[in-house]
């Protein structure tokens, strides 16, 4: 099912975007793209997703703004103790004036130059923003998922409805076609043995049998009439229906085809192919659905 959404928001001067976009898949393909750092926003962001959808394939992309933050000048202590400890033990061997302030700030690594990065309490603050921000997304996204999923309900119900009028079209042309064949038979027996020996009646009966037999669909007609209210009750339990009714798709067609398949009648092949015709578009829209 296809979806987008779209969520804007920062803190102390923390700006960022979540975008997600859904488009049809056969099963739940979730892609993360994050900025650098932020790679352990996936696995929460991953089951807020994975727990409400089944089916289709996810983009979530995270940009993220931050205000420029000004470099600081930091003394290392570490290093400026241990030239402190070393001056300590050189007293005495070595006559020399005491060290000046400017000369041991002006030591290679007791100045820092250093960005003024956030503490670790800011940083699980701005995490905590970010995933909450992204519930909002996944909110607006399965909203979005939710209304295409309604509309093509409706659009399914109207398919099925089309495919409940081709099976009872179907079950009237099949209800009189032993007559019509039995006539038909008749008349090609007669044809055939114009002039000729009879045939025995009784064997006349066994190949009429035997063609009508061939010639029946009332068995396909009938799990036609209960692969539609299979779909029906599918339609109405919601979501994470789609894999099922792709499958329950598969047996309404192969039910088409021996319909199509077995079918003496002009009429009735006609009827089958318009059903055919129905239950692809039925097969279409379903690909659609979670």
């Amino acid at each position: 099912m296809t979806g987008f959404a779209r969520v804007e928001s920062q803190i102390d001067g923390f700006a960022w975007v979540w975008e997600l976009k859904s488009v049809n898949g056969k099963a739940l393909d979730l892609r993360f793209r994050f900025p650098a750092g932020y790679d352990a926003l996936e696995a929460p962001c991953k089951a807020l997703l994975g727990d409400r959808i089944k089916r289709g394939s996810i983009n979530i992309s995270l940009n993220i703004t931050e205000a420029a933050r000004a470099a600081q000048l930091k003394i290392n202590e570490t290093v400026l103790g241990q030239v402190i400890a070393l001056l300590k033990s050189l007293e005495g061997a070595i006559d020399a004036a005491p060290p000046r302030l400017d000369g041991l700030l002006g030591m290679r690594g007791v100045m820092e130059l250093v960005d003024d990065q956030p503490d670790p309490a800011a940083r699980e603050a701005r995490l905590a923003a970010l995933i909450a921000s992204f519930a909002q997304a996944a909110d607006a996204l399965l909203a979005a998922r939710d209304g295409e999923g309604e509309r093509i309900g409706r659009v399914l119900s109207t398919r099925l409805d089309e495919i409940s009028g081709f099976v009872s079209e179907a079950e009237r042309s099949a209800a009189a076609l032993p007559d019509a064949i039995r006539v038909r038979f008749k008349q090609q027996i007669a044809d055939l043995l114009e002039g000729a020996s009879p045939v025995s009646e009784d064997r006349l009966a066994q190949e009429l049998a035997l063609i009508l037999a061939r010639a029946d669909v009332r068995e396909e007609l009938d799990r036609l009439t209960a692969h539609i209210q299979g779909a029906r009750e599918l339609l109405s339990e919601g979501s994470g229906v789609g894999r099922r009714f792709d499958f329950l798709c598969q047996e309404f067609n192969r039910e088409a085809n021996t319909v199509c398949s077995k079918s003496a009648d002009l009429g009735l092949t006609r009827t089958g192919l318009d059903l055919k015709a129905a239950i692809e578009q039925l097969r279409e829209q379903v690909q659609n659905i979670e």
